[in-house]
């Protein structure tokens, strides 16, 4: 689904996971700039838009997802995840409930998927569940923009911003007053800053939540009753992930950054066994090129990596 935005001057469309709107307008670092500052806005209307309305839609929705939610009070923002029977991450949801609604935005691609998986478990819950990517679209304002959202139908308050759920056919109209349009390239520079893991970048199919840190903001450890609880409760009491993700300080040397899926070696062992993948990677404003990987757990902390040819000094984000 193609953006309107991109008819903003300056606007390069994104390629692969994120096509359908802007890559970057024209200045990245300028783009991040803004952001980091409190201004601007992103376009992310190329997500997927859920909502399940209906009385029982959070006690429903708390047996089937890894938050705990049966009493989410309205305008709280949270995240959660759908796990496998084997525990492994299958989708990643971004909620907030209204009263009425809960809305949630997903990664592109991956709404039908997920409308699927729900209608197949609503048995006799009073809800009902809809793909409104067509009719709402969502836009990201930065944490301290003064921007008015009277237009937005929902708003999920975060320390680092707002998302918001516009009316898609309002979406050029609603963000003219938002300030500088910044691109996704300089969204993703802050996620990656931020460790925040994203669906189909730092998750595989094997992909467990302790392995990219969301036991820290998307998975409650003191409830039960959702699919793969399991797995996440015996890795968590009982033993350790078998893989961990880090954030790398990569040389600035290179002009090339690793793309995802670039393997990871020690730098003191070109030529050894691969360790790991690159999951992400982007040209900060102030750090300069940066990475996440996901590499095995018994990779030392201390251990120089090499991400394709490029070198990168490891920060921890999981533990080993």
């Amino acid at each position: 689904m193609k953006s309107p935005l991109l008819a903003l001057p300056g606007a390069v469309p994104a390629e692969g996971t994120d096509e359908g709107v802007a890559a970057h307008y024209g200045d990245i670092f300028r783009e991040q700039r803004n952001l980091a500052g409190g201004t601007g806005f992103v376009d992310l209307s190329h997500r997927g838009v859920i909502t399940v309305t209906g009385e029982d839609r959070l006690a429903w929705l708390h047996l089937l997802i890894t938050q705990h939610v049966s009493a989410l009070p309205p305008q709280q923002a949270t995240e959660a995840l759908v796990l496998s029977p084997h525990g492994h991450v299958e989708h990643a949801l971004y909620l907030v409930d209204d009263g009425t609604t809960t809305w949630a935005h997903v990664e592109p691609g991956t709404g039908q998927a997920l409308v699927g998986y729900l209608e197949s478990m609503k048995f006799f819950y009073r809800v009902e569940v809809a793909d409104a990517t067509d009719d709402y679209a969502v836009v990201h304002l930065p944490a301290g923009s003064t921007a008015a959202v009277d237009g937005a139908a929902a708003v999920r308050e975060l320390p680092y911003g707002r998302d918001l759920f516009l009316p898609r056919a309002e979406l050029a109209t609603l963000t003219a007053d938002y300030g500088p349009a910044a691109g996704i390239w300089a969204y993703e520079a802050l996620r990656i800053e931020a460790h925040r893991p994203r669906l189909g970048f730092e998750t595989d199919h094997r992909t467990i939540p302790h392995e990219v840190d969301w036991l820290s903001t998307a998975v409650h450890l003191q409830k039960g009753c959702y699919r793969g609880q399991e797995t996440v409760a015996r890795v968590h009491n009982l033993g350790r992930p078998p893989r961990r993700l880090v954030f790398l300080h990569l040389d600035g040397t290179e002009e090339v950054l690793p793309p995802h899926g670039t393997e990871v070696r020690l730098a003191s062992d070109p030529d050894g066994r691969s360790l790991g993948v690159v999951t992400s990677s982007a040209r900060h404003h102030e750090l300069g090129p940066i990475a996440l990987a996901v590499v095995k757990r018994n990779v030392p902390v201390d251990a120089v990596l090499l991400a394709g040819t490029v070198p990168g000094t490891q920060d921890v984000i999981v533990p080993q």
